[in-house]
């Protein structure tokens, strides 16, 4: 029987690369977005005529509305795995953070995604081979001037995947956290390419990271061989803050 993963931020450059490595691994899929329906609609098209005995469902929803995930939850059949992969930041002094934006990146990065797994929880012990998988950020460990808020609601990411983890290994489920360093994607574009460069250069790794690069160990965790693998932190950093 196929498996089922859910991506949440299938839009973004990471969620699509993961949706194309776990369809060719023979995946169906929930292909989660919030504004950016048209990378979701082309995506599934591409994956529809790669795949055409899986199945690809593209799926809305407004992750800082935490008020329907009852309902975001009953548009789920099946769930084998979930891939939290959504992600937004703000980039100033603390001092200059808003209510409205911490409230924004604590819906999107955490309160929303426990709500949905509270939801979730059964039907991902239903194989035995429940899987979860965050995308956090380097940050979350060490930490970033001028992103103080975002690096926070990272850091609880871990803290949430290392407690959570210890609930649900009986039942089969694995938690854990992918965090990447810095990845060359969209998200990224806001800083210009000196300081790109510069962020480069403190890499030992001496490059960005890939969508793809981050893909494959959200894969390798996927795995019904990584089931003694939960509540940690894997740092795809290149070596960078390491």
């Amino acid at each position: 029987m196929t498996q089922a993963a859910l991506i949440i931020g299938a839009s973004g450059d990471i969620g699509g690369a993961i949706a194309r490595r776990l369809a060719k691994a023979g995946w169906s899929l929930y292909l989660h977005y919030n504004h950016h329906e048209a990378p979701v609609t082309a995506l599934v098209a591409e994956l529809a005529a790669a795949y055409p005995r899986q199945d690809f469902i593209p799926l809305a929803y407004d992750l800082t509305d935490s008020a329907h995930v009852t309902a975001l939850a009953g548009q789920l059949f099946s769930v084998d795995a979930v891939v939290f992969a959504a992600g937004m930041t703000y980039y100033h002094l603390f001092t200059a953070t808003t209510e409205p934006e911490l409230t924004a990146l604590m819906r999107v990065h955490l309160v929303t995604p426990m709500l949905l797994l509270t939801h979730l929880q059964e039907k991902l012990a239903r194989s035995g081979v429940g899987r979860i998988v965050f995308i956090g950020s380097v940050y979350g460990g060490s930490g970033s001037a001028m992103e103080v808020a975002y690096s926070t609601v990272k850091g609880a990411q871990s803290a949430f995947v290392r407690a959570y983890a210890k609930e649900v290994a009986s039942l089969g489920i694995t938690v854990n956290v992918v965090a990447p360093g810095a990845v060359d994607t969209k998200m990224n574009q806001m800083f210009d390419a000196i300081a790109l460069a510069a962020v480069q250069d403190a890499i030992p790794a001496a490059r960005l990271a890939t969508p793809p690069d981050v893909s494959y160990y959200v894969a390798m965790l996927l795995q019904k061989e990584a089931a003694y693998l939960t509540g940690q932190t894997l740092y795809v950093s290149g070596g960078w803050l390491a």
